[in-house]
């Protein structure tokens, strides 16, 4: 997913992106949606969310 379209995501959720890093941003959106803050953190196999959005990207 492109940084636009995460800033969208973010947006949506009332999350102000500003200058934040895509990754940063992400894990917020994540923690915004109650889900654990996982993105980019290596835990792709672990995690147990096959339904994630940044799934792909991660």
């Amino acid at each position: 997913m492109k940084m636009d379209d995460v800033k969208e995501v973010a947006k949506g959720l009332g999350i102000k992106p500003g200058k934040m890093k895509k990754s940063d941003l992400i894990r917020e959106i994540q923690r915004a949606e109650g889900n654990e803050e996982c993105y980019n953190s290596g835990k792709a196999d672990q995690c147990g969310q096959a339904g994630c959005a940044w799934r792909e990207d991660c």
